[in-house]
């Protein structure tokens, strides 16, 4: 295993069977916080059923994290930003610039968006407060990245929760998006970056949309116990 800028990766060119296994392979490459104070978040929906294998493997709590995108007006699909549970916001000045985007346009798209992760929180959590991460090591877990951008909004807004440390586990990814969160998080795991990157899908043989319902029921089932 090499490491560079606080980066750890295993394989460039490792295929999963699914995200379970993915999972398995990163509670491998985070095997020394277990049994310490750390709590899981997964990103939704692709980073739940990770992040469950990772938690239960160390022994920790499993929370959702929710980060929308923030849609270029009249071009959706285009991300002029991301908008994090808790308020984190990340924003592609230089795009806005480029396309003339108001701020006007850009806080209409937070505030939708805003609407959308609490209406999304609450249907995957119900009326559970999130977990308290002040003091202790979150461990951020998605299926793979792909700009960086979301994972970096999560980055953001757990690092205004005051945590003791912020990881950044997921099974794929371009090795430079990576160095990118590599400045921010204390510690990225990245297990397969591979040379001609493109797209999370790629290293998996059964990469399936997961469900709202498949969220809900994984995080009902215990990691701990």
């Amino acid at each position: 295993m090499s490491r560079w800028n606080g980066i750890a990766r295993r394989d460039a060119r490792r295929v999963f069977r699914d995200r379970r296994e993915a999972g398995a392979v990163l509670a491998e490459e985070l095997a020394s916080y277990r049994g310490r104070d750390v709590v899981v978040l997964g990103l939704a929906r692709g980073g739940v059923p990770v992040g469950w294998q990772v938690a239960h493997a160390l022994r920790a709590p499993l929370d959702v994290f929710l980060v929308r995108k923030l849609g270029v007006p009249q071009w959706e699909e285009l991300a002029m930003g991301a908008l994090a549970s808790g308020g984190g916001v990340v924003l592609n000045d230089d795009l806005i610039r480029s396309l003339g985007i108001t701020d006007d346009a850009v806080s209409r798209a937070i505030a939708r968006e805003t609407e959308e992760l609490h209406r999304r929180e609450h249907a995957y959590r119900g009326d559970r407060p999130p977990l308290d991460v002040a003091g202790r090591t979150v461990i951020l877990v998605d299926d793979g990245i792909a700009t960086g951008a979301s994972m970096l909004a999560a980055v953001r807004a757990v690092r205004a929760l005051n945590p003791a440390r912020v990881v950044v586990a997921v099974p794929v990814g371009p090795a430079s998006a990576c160095q990118e969160l590599a400045r921010e998080a204390d510690e990225v795991v990245c297990a397969s970056t591979p040379p001609k990157f493109e797209a999370v899908g790629q290293v998996f043989e059964d990469f399936h949309q997961v469900s709202d319902d498949e969220v809900r029921q994984l995080l009902a089932t215990p990691t701990v116990g």
